[in-house]
């Protein structure tokens, strides 16, 4: 595979349509061109989005089927609900920091009405060196997930796993590790599952090396 083709294949390996060998080669290729590997990253989003679409579709649908109607009305009632309960939640914790504030000086208590929505877990793998941050916020689809990860072992590509309370397991994000590059890198990425249903998150070489483990909260 000439270089060229190996850089247009960029969009069929993040969409996993490559076949084994043809990713094989293409993950070697991976590890030589930073270029190649933030396109990885950059297709990252989309390709989540089509994975939550294919599961959330019944096979049913024809692929080409448009919306109905009342669609955009729905959708915008549904916002504007989470809106209101949103709003009621933030009153709520004001009025209670104000009862907190006068009943015990010296207390102050500060809250929000999305810390229920909000994970953060973080570790450190003794034997591979690697630091690694995961927060996690739950969404009607899932999760959307934040990674912040540290890891002078490159060059090498990764990704993020996480690991549902039934074993099963879903890949939430890739990157590529610069080559001696220690410095702290932050990626984005997407699960359907909800942070309750989540065990544990795993960082892995493509290779299947492990990493780091990072036990949800």
């Amino acid at each position: 595979m000439r270089s060229l083709e190996r850089h247009r294949d960029v969009g069929a390996y993040a969409l996993g349509v490559l076949d084994e060998a043809d990713a094989f080669r293409f993950e070697d290729h991976l590890m030589e061109c930073p270029q190649c590997a933030a396109h990885v990253t950059e297709f990252g989003p989309a390709t989540r989005q089509l994975l939550l679409y294919r599961r959330a579709t019944p096979r049913s649908v024809h692929p080409m089927a448009q919306p109905g109607p009342t669609l955009l009305d729905r959708l915008l009632g549904e916002v504007a609900n989470r809106q209101r309960a949103g709003r009621r939640r933030w009153l709520y914790a004001v009025a209670a920091a104000v009862v907190f504030a006068v009943a015990g000086p010296g207390i102050a208590i500060m809250a929000s009405g999305d810390a229920d929505r909000t994970q953060q877990v973080t570790a450190t793998d003794e034997r591979s060196g690697v630091w690694a941050q995961v927060t996690s916020e739950n969404t009607v689809w899932g999760s959307q997930i934040e990674l912040k990860v540290k890891d002078g072992a490159g060059p090498r590509a990764c990704h993020l796993v996480a690991i549902a309370d039934d074993g099963t397991e879903e890949t939430l994000t890739n990157w590529n590790v610069p080559e001696h590059d220690a410095r702290e890198s932050t990626m984005m990425g997407a699960s359907t599952l909800h942070p309750d249903q989540i065990d544990k998150y795993e960082l892995r070489t493509t290779d299947g090396l492990h990493l780091v483990t990072l036990d949800a909260p």
